[in-house]
C-alpha cells in the first residue's frame, strides 16, 4: 500500500458542502468542515463538550471562528500506517504528513485542509499539531501533563511515562474538576498561566472539562514511600519542562521561542517535585501547597474555573 498523496498545488476542494463543527480548545475555535454525516457524528462523539456549533454551509460568516480546517475522506487502501510524522513550514504553510493523513496550514489566511480516512486519530493528531503551533506563537505551549483544578486553582502533573499521571487523576476526589490527563494546554496571563480542559484523552479515555483556572503550581512526579513536596532549582526545572513540551516541527524559530516561554513560565510559576505515595491523601499536599510555600516562592492567585 502506498502513502496518502496530494499535489503541493492543490487546494481545499470547492464542492465541500457543509457540515460545519466548531472544536474550542483553548480558546482558539478552529471550524472543521466535512462532506460526511458519520465523520461529523464521530467527531461529536469524541470532542462532546468542546464541540459548540454545529450548523450547515448557511450560517452566518461574521459568526465563523478565525480558523477553518476542511477535511476529505479518502479510501483506506491509499495510506501506509507505518509511515512516521513529518511537520515542516513551507511558504507560509505548514505540512504535515503521516501515513494515515496529510495536511496542510496556511499561517496568513488561517486556513488548512486534512486529506485522511474516516476515523478521529488523524484529525485528532492534526489538531494537537495545529495547537501546538498556535499556541507557542502566543507565548504558550502544551505539555506533556495532567491537570486539575482545585480550590478555584490548576495543578499540573507531569513526569516521565509511569510516574503517575494518571494516577493523581484517579485518586483526585470528587469535587476536583479534571482538566486533562494526557496534554495540558497553557497560555499567559497578566498575573501568570492559565490551564484549559483540553479533549486529548490519556489512559482515562476521558475528555476534560471545557472550563479554565490561574496556574497555582506544576509538580514532576516520582512514586515513594511517602507524600513530600521539595523544591526545584530553575535550571533543574526548565530542563525538565523542555523534556516535556510537546512540539513537532523541524523549525528553530519556534523551538528558541518555546525556551524563552518555558523560562518565563519557571519564573512566574512554582515548579516542585512531588514524591508520592498512591493513595488519596497525596491530595492533602496539593491542596496544602500553597500555605507551606516560603513567602518568597508563593503565589496567590485568586478566581474559579470560567468556561472557555
Amino acid at each position: 500500500m502506498g502513502k496518502l498523496i496530494a499535489s503541493e498545488k492543490e487546494t481545499v476542494p470547492a464542492n465541500l458542502p457543509a457540515i460545519e463543527l466548531v472544536i474550542d480548545i483553548g480558546g482558539m475555535p478552529i471550524l472543521v468542515r466535512t462532506a460526511s454525516p458519520e465523520f461529523a457524528r464521530i467527531l461529536e462523539n469524541r470532542y462532546g463538550g468542546f464541540v459548540i456549533v454545529r450548523a450547515d454551509a448557511r450560517h452566518n460568516p461574521s459568526e465563523a471562528p478565525m480558523f477553518e480546517l476542511d477535511v476529505e475522506l479518502m479510501p483506506p487502501g491509499l495510506i501506509n500506517q507505518d509511515e512516521d510524522l513529518h511537520v515542516r513550514l513551507e511558504a507560509g504553510r505548514w505540512v504535515m504528513e503521516r501515513g494515515d493523513f496529510r495536511a496542510e496550514w496556511d499561517t496568513e489566511r488561517r486556513r488548512g485542509w486534512v486529506r485522511q480516512t474516516a476515523n478521529p486519530y488523524s484529525i485528532d493528531a492534526v489538531l494537537r499539531i495545529l495547537h501546538s503551533l498556535m499556541v507557542a506563537q502566543r507565548g504558550g505551549f502544551l505539555l506533556h501533563a495532567a491537570s486539575a483544578v482545585c480550590d478555584g486553582r490548576a495543578y499540573l502533573f507531569s513526569g516521565v511515562s509511569g510516574a503517575g499521571k494518571t494516577t493523581m487523576t484517579r485518586l483526585a476526589p470528587a469535587d476536583i474538576i479534571l482538566l486533562t490527563d494526557e496534554i495540558s494546554y497553557l497560555c499567559p496571563t497578566a498575573g501568570g498561566y492559565a490551564a484549559f480542559g483540553t479533549p486529548f484523552a490519556g489512559e482515562l479515555a476521558k475528555a476534560g472539562e471545557n472550563c479554565t483556572a490561574p496556574v497555582s503550581a506544576l509538580f514532576f512526579l516520582e512514586k515513594g514511600a511517602e507524600n513530600r513536596v521539595d523544591e526545584l532549582s530553575s535550571a533543574e526545572a526548565v530542563r525538565r519542562l523542555m523534556r516535556n513540551i510537546l512540539f513537532f516541527a523541524e523549525d528553530r524559530g519556534l523551538v528558541e521561542k518555546l525556551f524563552a516561554t518555558a523560562c518565563d513560565f519557571v519564573a512566574r510559576v512554582p515548579i516542585c517535585r512531588l514524591t508520592f505515595y498512591p493513595d488519596a491523601r497525596v491530595w492533602d499536599q496539593v491542596r496544602n501547597f500553597d500555605r507551606k510555600l516560603d513567602r518568597n516562592f508563593a503565589r496567590s492567585f485568586q478566581g474559579v474555573p470560567e468556561h472557555a
